[in-house]
């Protein structure tokens, strides 16, 4: 821990949601690469009466997207992806359709900025219905990827935004491209350079693996499967994946991590990248690639790996325009600003209210507020 600042409009926000909203948190903060601020608080496994620790580990759910993002990246400085293949290039089955019965063309880099036309509708009538990544599956990588070929389009590929399924595909991509799985294409290229050794697609140390909880007052300890409201729908999780080795790696999904690890990847990427890119990818992630196309909420646009605040004005955020953000529905979000040398992680293990609550957004103001930017 470096300098000393007080974050007390933070820890208030903590203190009300932790018992209430949230069962455990391990938020972190760093100010131009120095660690600032870090916040364990209630717990690990509240019926074991375990409190939260340092480096406790999660389920990333959609945390997984940047890291095999940026592996995806590296490949291409690597001369073994080019951002303008076409999938089938990979993957020659994947051909899904149009609402007419066309097959357009769908390209890697529309995989990874969510303009491919895949969502995460993953009802496709016929029985067979792909695994979005936290719900349960008794099939591999290649037969998910061929049930989500299955699925409508709900748009021709670079015409719309749409978060989606394509992060799952890009993962099967990679696997035929650098000739290895998954799991031994992000160790390689993200997580073991940059010594992430809590971050994988199983638990590092089970012992340390955070408890799963769900939405409610207080939230309830989810089971082995749990249908957890968000919105108007409900998202399906499978707490057994994290253990099932036999379970497919799911590249949009499937990680297993800590927010101190997270914070050491996201820093590199802030600082340019390296060890993992050079310089000349980083406007892949650090600008939005899909103007005209805004994902909601607006005032924000989306990169090869993560969101970007182009206006932050329009949904009244402190951050600068620029700032990098993405969470994952297990209870996680978290923020770069670059123009204040301003990193946020915030880990919960609430869903969905650690992603989609008020909770991570109270958090982003409040630090802004203490730091008084």
């Amino acid at each position: 821990m470096g300098r000393t600042i007080q974050f007390s409009g933070v820890d208030a926000v903590v203190d009300k949601a932790i018992g209430h909203k949230i069962v455990g948190a391990n938020i972190l903060i760093s100010l131009n690469g120095e660690l600032v601020y870090q916040r364990l608080a209630g717990f690990l496994d509240r019926e074991a009466g375990r409190p939260m620790a340092p480096r406790t580990i999660f389920r990333l759910a959609s945390v997984s997207k940047p890291m095999v993002s940026v592996a995806a990246l590296a490949m291409v400085e690597a001369g073994k992806l080019r951002l303008d293949d076409p999938v089938t290039r990979y993957l020659p089955d994947f051909r899904p359709r149009l609402a007419d019965g066309e097959a357009p063309t769908i390209t890697i880099s529309q995989l990874m900025t969510h303009t491919s036309g895949l969502t995460y509708d993953i009802d496709s009538g016929d029985g067979k219905r792909p695994c979005g990544g936290t719900g349960p599956s008794d099939f591999d990588l290649a037969e998910n990827i061929a049930r989500i070929a299955t699925l409508p389009l709900a748009f021709r590929p670079g015409t719309g935004w749409q978060y989606s399924l394509g992060i799952d595909v890009l993962g099967g991509v990679m696997e035929v491209a650098d000739e290895r799985t998954l799991p031994e294409i992000v160790k390689t290229r993200v997580t073991g350079p940059l010594d992430m050794d809590d971050t994988d697609f199983w638990p590092a140390d089970p012992d340390r693996l955070a408890a799963p909880y769900a939405d409610g007052t207080p939230p309830a300890r989810m089971g082995d499967r749990e249908l957890v409201k968000d919105g108007e729908g409900f998202v399906e999780f499978w707490t057994g994946r994290a253990f099932d080795r036999t379970a497919f790696p799911s590249g949009g999904a499937g990680m297993i991590g800590s927010a101190e690890d997270l914070l050491v990847f996201l820093e590199a990427m802030r600082k340019g990248g390296a060890p993992l890119l050079t310089p000349a990818s980083m406007s892949l992630l650090t600008e939005a690639h899909t103007v005209d196309l805004d994902p909601a909420p607006s005032g924000q646009g989306y990169s090869h790996g993560w969101s970007i605040y182009r206006d932050p004005s329009v949904q009244n955020q402190p951050c600068k325009p620029g700032t990098w953000a993405w969470g994952g529905i297990y209870g996680h979000q978290w923020y770069v600003d670059p123009a204040t040398g301003l990193t946020i992680v915030s880990f919960t293990n609430t869903a969905i209210e650690g992603c989609n609550g008020a909770f991570p957004k109270d958090v982003f103001r409040a630090v802004y507020a203490d730091l008084g930017l």
